[in-house]
């Protein structure tokens, strides 16, 4: 049997991903104890991959060898299994290949079964799947939010930020979000009811952050940040004292070669903030648990996703592009 999938040639320069990954064929190895072979039927686009492009030993994993397949969380079906608790007809999700097929270690791949049941398979890559449990996580564990208390979450239209903020209306906070573009600004406030969004892309965004603060509750409790960089600086000289900052991704510095570096450092000893960065394999023990939580908000119409879907696997590298040029509102799925 052969396999299509996209192999990593070199390292990409900013979202030149066309002359860096290759689409091409190869036979598939047979099938080794503790493997299973799932068929692709959806692909997520993740902007956390970007930096495993990079050549970068300093990041929360190694980066992917030049010559292998690019890696990314699928949803398929079990095809042949030589893996203990998997069988053929299983709908898993797992950490696999950008391709039309999987082969992985069932345990090193984290494959878990997935409940049928749910009409939107897609649901698995967002208020199921990993970007569920971040958000969750994000706002309640590591930012700590509390009712009433005034959160702001950068990225709010991407596939994490946008349940980050759903999740902090439902701990009933004041919530505000920040994004690139009126469109998008309009789509935080009108459909999913934020007190208010601030564009990026439209300058001063400390200006526009200031309006927020001027609203009587003074600054901002929470901060879950996907973003890094200079916004990172107009949000520290306005947080409140012993705020929290839950870093969840440096989105700036993925594929500009740049690292955030704090102007305004000592704010954080001025106003007792906790930084805290976090990653969803820190807490996979209890995917159950958040699964549960979420899937019960869900299925009541009360965490809802906007999915920008791609189809077929030659488009693939167009639908990532859009994670980094801003060109998406909420889960980037490319369908097989």
């Amino acid at each position: 049997m052969n396999n299509q999938f996209w192999r990593i040639n070199s390292r990409p320069d900013g979202t030149d991903f066309t002359s860096a990954l290759a689409l091409i064929e190869e036979a598939m190895p047979d099938i080794g104890p503790g493997e299973i072979r799932v068929r692709n039927a959806m692909l997520s686009m993740d902007a956390g991959t970007r930096l495993w492009l990079t050549d970068r030993e300093d990041g929360y994993q190694p980066p992917l060898p030049v010559g292998a397949p690019m890696t990314g969380l699928v949803v398929g079906e079990v095809i042949a299994s030589r893996a203990e608790g998997f069988k053929e007809g299983d709908l898993v999700r797992a950490f696999g290949v950008w391709g039309a097929f999987s082969q992985v270690d069932a345990v090193m791949s984290g494959a878990v079964i997935l409940d049928p049941s749910v009409a939107d398979k897609r649901a698995w890559f967002g208020p199921l799947g990993m970007n569920g449990w971040t958000a969750l996580w994000g706002i309640e564990q590591t930012g700590a939010a509390k009712a009433g208390e005034r959160v702001l979450v950068s990225a709010a239209a991407g596939a994490t930020g946008v349940l980050a903020v759903q999740i902090a209306k439902l701990l009933r906070c004041e919530t505000w979000g920040i994004a690139g573009g009126a469109e998008k600004c309009r789509f935080l406030t009108e459909e999913l009811g934020l007190d208010g969004a601030v564009d990026y892309k439209a300058g001063g965004v400390g200006a526009q952050l200031d309006v927020a603060c001027e609203g009587g509750a003074g600054g901002f409790d929470v901060f879950f940040d996907n973003v890094g960089g200079p916004v990172l600086d107009d949000v520290l000289t306005r947080m409140n004292h012993y705020g929290r900052i839950a870093v969840c991704g440096l989105l700036n510095d993925y594929g500009s070669g740049t690292r955030t570096a704090p102007r305004e450092f000592d704010q954080i000893l001025m106003r007792r903030l906790r930084v805290e960065g976090f990653f969803s394999p820190d807490f996979m023990d209890q995917g159950e648990r958040l699964t549960a939580r979420l899937k019960g908000w869900h299925e009541a119409g009360q965490l809802t996703m906007p999915y920008d879907v791609t189809r077929g696997l030659e488009n693939t590298l167009s639908a990532y592009e859009k994670l980094f040029t801003g060109g998406n509102i909420g889960k980037v799925i490319v369908e097989l």
